[in-house]
């Protein structure tokens, strides 16, 4: 048992073996599949049903207005398993519908959607000082979209830690397929007990991926750890604002919505990350809601609210349209005739509905400013590190 000022929680015991042999179960060989939609629809489906079991047990008939803490509690209890079937059921999803950066941004008038998401990697670099030949951890890398940007961008060599085989299976490709070989590499485990020595990277930065931790100061403290003397950690951080009061039955239920679309387990609130921050150790450099800058051209929640009046470019129109309800409603009832006639494996009607109903959740929380999933944090450990809170 772990504990931190902000309450307790377990550590996961790890089984590679058996998550490498999972991955191999429900994916067979459809990481190499270039189409993700093709790639979703090859998938075991006794194994895709143990997926969804396992994942929609922490939600099925768990409202928000008989959330206990004990539930809370079992769900951070499981935090590496629950993340880890959330991307087996929605990873292809996730390509499919929104890119191979799992991540929000802000928009400029005439910007259009994928450049604006390079943006959002291009300014983390940027405020972090990420520089060629620096050593930097990605953690929760995801398929490794934002980790071949940034690499490109900086010249950087960057690891991708991901506790999800199917996801480093085809960030590995990407690499591979963009030249980047030399100068990605990926590998498992999970974030909140790194294999990594102490004081590994120049930089660590993670984006919209440690919100799947149990524990914000045990994941900073993590990551204080790994970071060697004067280096720096950057984070885009979900994040329920000062805003949000957990007495509020329409804010638990807006926060509910967006853990369970999201696979996460326990979303706090932005002084809970900033004291996180300070307990693990680090001089805080940067904090900011980028998501509530008043240059902001375009609401971050646009894509999801399919609102096409937003579009800032045709060659958008592709990804938007799917977003749409008119475009949620196809994919629904054409994924459900797959379903039936056992073409797409039982549970992927249910995982989409999912995501959607997390979409709708993100886009309210947004609207009334209850939630960002871009709170800027950059910090830097001490030249003269004391030893305490993971460091």
């Amino acid at each position: 048992m772990e504990r931190t000022n902000s309450g307790t929680y377990t550590l996961e015991k790890q089984d590679r073996d058996r998550d490498s042999a999972f991955k191999h179960a429900l994916h067979g060989k459809t990481a190499e599949q270039r189409a993700s939609f093709l790639a979703m629809m090859g998938k075991d489906k006794a194994a895709q049903k143990e997926a969804v079991d396992e994942y929609f047990k922490h939600w099925d008939n768990k409202e928000s207005a008989d959330e206990t803490e004990e539930t809370r509690l079992a769900r951070r209890d499981e935090y590496a398993t629950l993340t880890r079937h959330y991307y087996n059921l929605a990873t292809d999803l996730y390509e499919y519908g929104w890119s191979q950066s799992f991540h929000f941004c802000n928009f400029s008038i005439g910007e259009p959607f994928r450049q604006a998401l390079a943006r959002h990697e291009h300014y983390l670099a940027l405020k972090m000082g990420i520089r060629e030949g620096m050593r930097v951890l990605d953690v929760g890398c995801g398929v490794g979209g934002p980790a071949r940007e940034i690499a490109k961008f900086s010249g950087a060599n960057i690891v991708g830690l991901n506790n999800n085989d199917y996801q480093i299976e085809r960030a590995t490709r990407y690499a591979e397929k963009e030249g980047l070989a030399s100068q990605l590499s990926y590998t498992k485990g999970d974030f909140m007990q790194m294999d990594f020595p102490d004081n590994s990277f120049d930089a660590v930065y993670a984006i919209e991926a440690t919100v799947h931790a149990p524990s914000l100061e045990g994941i900073y403290s993590e990551i204080f750890r790994v970071l060697k003397p004067g280096g720096v950690f950057g984070v885009y951080e979900w994040l329920m604002t000062d805003a949000y009061d957990n007495s509020n039955p329409a804010h638990r239920t807006i926060r509910l919505g967006i853990e369970q679309g999201n696979g996460i387990s326990n979303m706090e609130k932005v002084s809970v990350a900033l004291d996180a921050m300070r307990t693990a150790g680090f001089s805080l450099e940067v904090n900011e809601d980028l998501a509530d800058r008043p240059d902001n051209g375009l609401p971050w929640y646009w894509p999801l609210s399919g609102d096409l009046r937003f579009m800032q470019s045709v060659w958008d129109f592709p990804t938007l349209v799917r977003m749409t309800k008119i475009g949620r409603g196809m994919v629904h009832r054409f994924v459900g005739c797959l379903e039936m006639v056992g073409v797409a494996p039982k549970g992927t009607q249910k995982t989409a509905d999912s995501l959607a109903k997390g979409a709708d959740c993100l886009v309210a929380g947004g609207r009334e400013k209850l939630f960002t999933p871009m709170y800027l944090m950059v910090g830097r450990k001490p030249e003269q590190a004391v030893s305490g809170n993971g460091a």
